[in-house]
């Protein structure tokens, strides 16, 4: 095993865009609101083994199908793009009215809130950049700091309040932007060779 800060640095902090938990302390807050009480350790324990499972097997059932990670990581340069856009420019372009009040710390806190699409495709594609080591310690700083979040959401709100975090959330769009390109540039040329 070989433990690369910078490469830990950088997987946390595409995760840490990705998920976007700071920019999602609203909807945390809103979802508590209709349901009461969400189980914080519940949610990010789900949360962490969703990802980390898709870590592991997400390239096996990617193969099943048909499909290589480059692809897949072309693919999720686009997803990212398109979340990144969202947070910059502050508009929905996939919107889930689906709630459960029962399971409300699973779904859709748990999926597809902290562990979506996003964030999957983002784990692959990181994969096809990093070691595994670094990318696993990456969720799991990534899985405590969404813990901490989730556990202080409603102080955080108080104290950034909305506009510091609109700021945020578009700071980290910025971020996720240029990440996306990377991805892609990337991605694309062993596509094409």
């Amino acid at each position: 095993m070989e433990f690369d800060f910078k490469e830990i640095l950088t997987a946390f902090m595409v995760l840490f865009a990705v998920i976007d938990i700071v920019g999602n302390i609203p909807i945390i807050i809103d979802l508590r609101k209709k349901v009461g009480h969400i189980q914080s350790e519940k949610a990010t324990v789900y949360a962490a083994v969703i990802m980390i499972l898709f870590l592991f097997l997400g390239e096996s059932i990617l193969k099943l199908i048909g499909i290589d990670v480059n692809s897949f990581a072309v693919a999720g340069a686009f997803v990212i793009f398109f979340i990144a856009i969202e947070m910059i420019l502050g508009i929905t372009l996939y919107k889930d009215d689906h709630e459960s009040p029962i399971t409300a710390s699973i779904f859709p806190l748990a999926f597809p809130l902290i562990a979506g699409p996003g964030s999957l495709t983002t784990l692959l594609s990181l994969r096809a950049e990093f070691k595994l080591e670094n990318i696993i310690v990456a969720v799991i700083c990534n899985v405590i700091v969404i813990f901490v979040v989730l556990k202080t959401s409603a102080r955080i709100e108080h104290f950034i309040g909305k506009n510091g975090i609109n700021i945020i959330r578009k700071i980290f769009g910025v971020i996720l932007l240029a990440i996306a390109v990377k991805l892609f540039a990337h991605n694309i040329k062993a596509l094409l060779v």
